[in-house]
């Protein structure tokens, strides 16, 4: 019988191994303590690359990543960037549909719910005028963000809407957007 849950693949996601991992954290609330890492530096103009590789988890560094994770970072040619790369507000809207992805689909697995399809379409309002230091008055970050997402699963409208709740109240990225992380900034010497 656990053979058979271990190897159950639903979404994807080995059911099995998803509940052995949050009974492992039972046992061990510190296995849930992570630090994820990257190293970013400035290209030219608006450019930037950031490189991600390690990170600690589970107790343990990770070394499972056998290659270096790049992206790339730029600004539209109106705000005088060279349009190579999503800038770094776009770069928050990726996390954020990719962390309420991976939520439902974790926890649809875990439910026995069968996603067929699941999109996002994300917008979210700048001012440019804090950014620009041409305003203390308006935030340099987004005023608002909207999240619209279709699923085709085998749920009812009602265990979907649930579901999508739950993943708001748990997901990391909705999490960081949506309250004060507080945040260091320091030069090295």
């Amino acid at each position: 019988m656990a053979t058979e849950v271990r190897t159950k693949m639903l979404n994807g996601v080995d059911v099995g191994q998803l509940m052995e991992t949050v009974e492992a954290i039972k046992k061990d609330p510190d296995l849930a303590h992570f630090e994820f890492r990257a190293h970013t530096e400035w290209l030219d103009g608006a450019r930037s690359r950031t490189e991600i590789k390690g990170f600690h988890g589970a107790g343990r560094e990770d070394g499972s990543r056998d290659k270096l994770l790049v992206l790339y970072g730029d600004e539209p040619a109106v705000l005088l960037g060279s349009n190579s790369a999503p800038n770094a507000v776009e770069t928050v809207l990726h996390g954020l549909a990719s962390c309420l992805a991976v939520g439902i689909v974790y926890n649809a697995a875990a439910r026995g719910i069968e996603i067929r399809e699941l999109a996002f379409d994300l917008e979210g309002d700048l001012d440019l005028h804090a950014f620009l230091g041409l305003s203390e008055q308006v935030r340099p970050g987004f005023g608002d963000i909207r999240v619209n997402y279709r699923i085709n699963a085998d749920a009812s409208q009602e265990e979907i809407e649930e579901l999508c709740e739950y993943v708001q109240r748990t997901s990391p990225v909705l999490d960081v957007i949506a309250n004060r992380v507080p945040v260091s900034v320091r030069l090295e010497k």
